[in-house]
């Protein structure tokens, strides 16, 4: 067999080389020829795998060491016989983790009061639940959107997008990219939002209308910003404006790593059948990688925010962004993942 991979995919190379040819490449240059005769490919989101690069190809498994599937277009895999795997919830612990951070750091850096604020998650899937948990963990109240689950579950618990906004103090967006999500913040979206409102993306970049954002920027408490339009690419003037950017990196825990490589190799294992490798994980026993436990029940806002920031001290991601935002992707393949935290 053959197996083309993203060589940013971390903990992967010798694990599938028993098993076939693997060949490694950067994920934005990943082309038709490097696949047309592969029987699988692992990514991540910088590949895009349409009609241009699968057809006539061999390819009959993809599969993404992330949770987002908008850079594989499902519609003509499922019509070609081509399984589509990802890593659904790998990397809910980190982007919890950084939600918090950057939230109770901005906080302390604006003196904005969150003690009792009303956070607003708009999308609750694997990502928007651990921030749920979080939230009831530290006291906040919670507003819950997102229709799909209200549907299919029934309406108890959820509210309307327009409740949530006018009502929340802090919006946070964990939404998947889709017809439906994208540009779902837009001119309308900001309006409704409280004036001093705190405004977290770490979901899809384009699920925000950077220009909105920036002609609302300057009714909002604080913006925070992991993901951006055209990424590498990315908006120089909406830098300058948001107190936190961020290239992307979110997610980009120990464990969340760990994870989506897990699941990548999983997914590969079983659509092989390669009985070594289906319950694939990537061995570690260093305890300085393993997730954190820490206690912060009746901690006041101060020191929560000190115990969040030395733990990951968001800022310093922040300053290097800003000094060389061109390096976009430079920033994120040499990242070095940080320990995930727990709440007992």
């Amino acid at each position: 067999m053959k197996f083309v991979a993203d060589i940013d995919i971390p903990f992967l190379k010798g694990v599938l080389e028993p098993y076939g040819e693997v060949v490694y490449k950067k994920g934005l240059d990943i082309c038709r020829d490097d696949i047309v005769d592969a029987d699988a490919l692992l990514i991540r989101t910088r590949t895009r795998c349409d009609e241009e690069l699968l057809e006539g190809t061999k390819v009959s498994i993809i599969t993404t060491a992330t949770i987002g599937t908008d850079h594989i277009d499902l519609d003509y895999c499922s019509s070609h016989g081509i399984e589509v795997a990802n890593a659904s919830g790998c990397n809910a612990g980190g982007v919890m983790q950084y939600v918090f951070s950057a939230l109770y750091g901005i906080a302390a850096r604006k003196g904005i009061k969150i003690d009792g604020a009303t956070i607003g998650i708009v999308g609750v899937g694997n990502v928007g639940r651990r921030i749920e948990y979080m939230a009831d963990y530290l006291g906040f109240k919670v507003l819950r959107c997102d229709p799909p689950r209200a549907q299919k579950e029934g309406p108890e618990g959820f509210c309307s997008l327009e409740h949530l906004l006018t009502e929340s103090d802090i919006v946070t967006l964990h939404v998947p990219l889709d017809e439906n999500t994208r540009g779902m913040a837009n001119a309308d979206f900001f309006t409704l939002m409280k004036p001093g409102a705190i405004f977290i993306n770490a979901a899809r970049g384009e699920v925000v209308n950077e220009e909105a954002l920036l002609e609302a920027a300057p009714k909002m408490g604080a913006i925070v910003i992991d993901t951006w339009n055209h990424e590498p690419s990315v908006n120089e003037e909406l830098i300058d404006v948001v107190d936190i950017a961020t290239p992307h990196i979110a997610g980009y825990s120990y464990q969340g790593k760990v994870n989506g490589t897990s699941m990548a190799v999983q997914a590969i294992a079983k659509h092989f059948g390669i009985r070594e490798l289906e319950d694939f994980t990537p061995e570690d026993d260093i305890p300085e990688h393993q997730p954190l436990h820490l206690d912060l029940k009746g901690k006041n806002h101060g020191e929560i925010a000190a115990v969040l920031q030395y733990n990951y001290p968001i800022f310093t991601d922040d300053f290097r962004f800003r000094m060389e935002p061109h390096k976009f992707e430079k920033l994120r393949s040499e990242y070095q993942y940080r320990r995930e935290i727990i709440v007992d």
